[in-house]
């Protein structure tokens, strides 16, 4: 803050000077600009595949099980950048992918506070808003269910998945891309993604262009199939995180990951959480952002 407190001094100097006033007032708020965050638009114009989204973006709080703000009807996807400010930056990056079953983002939860929380143990952290499907009400949720318990409508979902994925791509390369402006090393950029958000990691960890492929991955109580899809050789590294008790995506997922990781002859770390639900904030399930740093820094992140 030490540029405050000459700019403060300067002033009294300049008062009489309107003209001054205005150029310190500026720098004044440059200043403070360093350690706002940044929020980033992936695409300069028009996102490709969504040229006709003409709804507005909207936020809305989900009370359970979520207790959370998210966001919907997103046709602009956006990166917001979250820099070390307390402690010194670490040189290694998060790119964190919220769930919401492409309806909603959960931005909150499971993007916002993570973020703040990497950024105390010097991680440069990235969250991602992506485009989720057109929302017909203004109570996102609700229709989520409703699309969860029907799986005859689920099918309806494929092309916004890949808008979404094309999303993390996009993101990814960005990071990658501007690793020096963003002070980290483009070999150490992880990502953690989420319930839907994890379908996304999967797929990052899964591809096979070296520009978009993270070089660590952790699948929060991410869905997958392992008698549907098979896990590649050059995966990188995963942590996996669910709970017992989440009823809306089964443990089970979270063990096929980890038998998949380890058949295909890769590092893989697994916690299950007797309690904690799909989100895993009961009991000590919230500790688990700390085990997966501890395991980012045992892998030289």
């Amino acid at each position: 803050m030490a540029k405050i407190h000459l700019l403060t001094g300067s002033l009294k100097a300049v008062k009489n000077s309107g003209v001054q006033c205005v150029f310190l007032l500026a720098l004044l708020m440059m200043s403070w600009s360093l350690y706002a965050q940044q929020v980033v638009n992936l695409y300069p114009g028009t996102a490709p595949g969504s040229e006709n989204w003409n709804w507005e973006e909207k936020e809305f709080f989900v009370k359970e099980p979520m207790n959370a703000n998210v966001v919907y009807n997103v046709s602009k996807p956006t990166l917001t950048v979250f820099l070390p400010k307390d402690v010194p930056a670490n040189g290694s990056a998060v790119l964190l992918i919220p769930g919401g079953g492409f309806r909603l983002v959960n931005m909150d939860h499971e993007g916002n506070k993570l973020a703040k929380e990497l950024n105390a143990k010097g991680y440069t952290a990235f969250v991602l808003k992506y485009r989720v499907a057109h929302s017909l009400t203004d109570d996102p949720f609700k229709e989520l269910m409703q699309i969860m318990a029907d799986s005859s409508r689920r099918k309806s979902y494929l092309p916004v998945i890949e808008l979404a994925l094309n999303d993390a791509k996009k993101a990814m390369k960005h990071i990658r891309e501007n690793a020096a402006q963003y002070g980290i090393n483009p070999g150490k950029i992880s990502v953690a993604g989420f319930s839907a958000g994890g379908t996304l990691a999967l797929q990052l960890a899964t591809d096979n262009d070296s520009d978009t492929k993270p070089d660590l991955v952790a699948l929060v109580y991410t869905v997958f199939d392992s008698t549907r899809s098979k896990i590649p050789a050059n995966v990188p590294p995963a942590f996996i995180a669910s709970a017992s008790d989440d009823k809306l995506a089964n443990p089970k997922n979270s063990i096929n990951l980890y038998n998949s990781w380890k058949d295909a002859g890769k590092n893989a770390e697994l916690h299950i959480y007797a309690v904690g639900g799909h989100g895993l904030k009961a009991g000590n399930a919230p500790t688990w952002i700390k085990r997966f740093m501890d395991w980012m820094h045992q892998n030289g992140f």
